[in-house]
């Protein structure tokens, strides 16, 4: 029973980073679609979608580092790492800091899929289960909410960021 409770919470701990990204980005590349044919800044806002990413891949990557230092102080290193692979390919979203890997913004959505199949198979077994399935389902949509808000903050900080960083500067002319 201890395992299994920690794998779940490891799994919740993916699904509030990394599960609600391919509604955000459906969402932003269907805005942008649709206002930024009147918009220019509209028209580019989904290129920062990566970055989001990146971002809230970083606030995983110290909420890893800060689970494994207080697991290294305790002593309990070899129990917490149940779900290595899931923890790693986690990790990698960090990757999309670098221009390389962040010119493609579809490859972001195929990252996050793999958390997004989480959500899809507690709703499918939600449907066809019983009541503890029923249970992980509310926790699941619980979970979503809030990484839906993280990721709309995430992106929300981008956005902004980038629109301070590359306006010009106050005063400055565009005439020639």
């Amino acid at each position: 029973m201890g395992n299994q409770f920690i794998a779940y919470i490891q799994q919740l701990e993916l699904m509030a980073f990394f599960s609600a990204y391919p509604l955000l980005y459906a969402l932003v590349v269907l805005a942008s679609g649709m206002f930024g044919r009147r918009n220019q800044t509209l028209r580019t806002i989904d290129n920062r979608l990566p970055l989001a990413y990146a971002l809230t891949g970083t606030l995983y990557l110290g909420l890893q580092v800060k689970n494994l230092y207080q697991l290294h102080a305790v002593g309990f290193m070899r129990q917490y790492m149940l779900h290595p692979f899931l923890t790693s390919w986690g990790l990698i979203a960090v990757l999309f800091w670098i221009p390389l890997f962040r010119r493609k913004k579809e490859v972001s959505l195929l990252h996050s899929l793999v958390f997004f199949f989480f959500l899809v198979k507690d709703t499918y077994y939600e449907a066809f289960g019983s009541s503890a399935d029923s249970d992980m389902f509310h926790n699941d949509m619980r979970i979503f909410t809030i990484s839906l808000l993280m990721n709309l903050g995430a992106f929300l900080i981008v956005t902004t960021a980038s629109y301070f960083l590359t306006s010009p500067e106050p005063g400055a002319s565009s005439s020639k």
